[in-house]
């Protein structure tokens, strides 16, 4: 993918998971990368992998709760790296994990600043930059779950559905301007976050096999895929794992 090639990307929750295999995929395909979490032993490991193979990798802790710390995360990115050209949206938490009646009311109102303000808050630091250089690529990481309740999960539910909507916004918002904007639905991949759902034994989602998840690699390959030019007609989309015809088109 040599179009790809001299970009810059910044990739939130890049300490493992999706995040981590994106960032990877975008190293070797000649990008270099700012990852981005709060946990900045996980990310720096990341970075450190990247750069021994012979790519261009930096790390910052950041909590995307916080607007401030997210402006600092984007001005060193374009410090450090020498521009900004591609968002991968994807921090994000599941927690909490309980019915509404005994849920939490601070937990599940920092599960939604996480999913949601933090998400709105990386696009507000990005997209007038992006705007400014004339375009750029920006993918929100979704999920089904965004378009099917799921019991002990209306948080995150609730949250994924606002980004759903965002997505759309931003999409009517930049029509015309140059920006590439995506939402992604992964499926259900075999990642740390699986490992509670499993745990918390509740719905449908805690019940499938490790065996039965799809490999983080499947997931990569598509969410790469958005960052190519091969996915321009599918702009301001959800493109979804579990669609048939994207899958095609990723030769699954």
């Amino acid at each position: 993918m040599a179009e790809l090639t001299g970009k810059v990307a910044l990739v939130t929750g890049g300490g493992r998971g999706l995040g981590e295999g994106i960032a990877r995929a975008l190293a070797a395909e000649g990008v270099a990368v700012m990852l981005v979490a709060r946990d900045a032993a996980a990310i720096g490991a990341v970075a450190a992998g990247i750069v021994a193979a012979g790519g261009r990798a930096e790390s910052m802790a950041c909590d995307v709760a916080d607007y401030a710390a997210v402006e600092a995360v984007v001005a060193a990115t374009r410090a450090k790296l020498g521009g900004l050209d591609i968002l991968i949206n994807n921090a994000g938490v599941i927690d909490p994990i309980a019915e509404i009646a005994v849920s939490d009311p601070g937990d599940w109102a920092r599960n939604i600043t996480i999913n949601l303000v933090g998400a709105y808050n990386v696009v507000r630091a990005v997209l007038p930059g992006l705007l400014a250089g004339g375009g750029g690529t920006m993918v929100n990481i979704s999920s089904g779950a965004a378009y099917r309740p799921l019991e002990g999960w209306s948080a995150y539910c609730s949250g994924k559905a606002g980004l759903a909507m965002l997505t759309k916004a931003i999409a009517l918002e930049t029509a015309g301007k140059g920006i590439r904007i995506f939402g992604f639905s992964p499926g259900t991949i075999d990642t740390e976050m699986q490992v509670k759902i499993r745990a918390s034994g509740m719905n449908v989602i805690s019940k499938i096999p490790r065996a039965e998840l799809s490999p983080v690699a499947h997931a990569v390959s598509g969410l790469l895929y958005l960052c190519t030019k091969a996915a321009d007609d599918m702009q301001g989309e959800d493109a979804s794992m579990r669609d048939e015809a994207f899958r095609r088109r990723l030769g699954l």
